[in-house]
């Protein structure tokens, strides 16, 4: 092999051969095996992170609203990005009673909430 390399450098002969293109074409095929799991694992990740972190984002300015109002009722995104925190990332507010609300959140597949005001973030259920 060593030998026909030397020749074919030797007469300036270019290009590559069937064999050594279809090489090269399995090994980016492994590589992308291996790769698209660890791409769709962190993708999944980040999706749940940021749901995550847009809910507790949204907290302060619900907390805001019952400081305002003794109470969640009334509580509507529109209201909260209007007169708290225009930034906000969420899908859905519901004050759903004097002493409690529900924010939630959705990015890409990932859905989070929280029951509050003493409950957890959480990725599963919803409002």
């Amino acid at each position: 092999m060593v030998a026909s390399l030397r020749k074919r450098l030797a007469h300036d002969e270019g290009g590559f051969t069937l064999i050594e293109l279809l090489v090269v074409l399995v090994i980016i095929g492994i590589l992308l095996a291996i790769a698209v799991p660890s791409y769709l694992g962190f993708k999944a990740r980040a999706e749940k992170t940021a749901a995550k972190s847009n809910v507790r984002a949204a907290i302060p300015a619900v907390e805001a609203f019952y400081s305002d109002n003794n109470t969640y009722v009334g509580a509507t995104l529109a209201k909260l990005k209007a007169s708290y925190d225009a930034g906000i990332n969420i899908t859905t507010v519901k004050g759903a009673s004097v002493s409690a609300y529900c924010v939630q959140a959705t990015q890409g597949s990932a859905t989070a909430h929280k029951t509050g005001p003493g409950g957890a973030i959480t990725l599963t259920g919803a409002c």
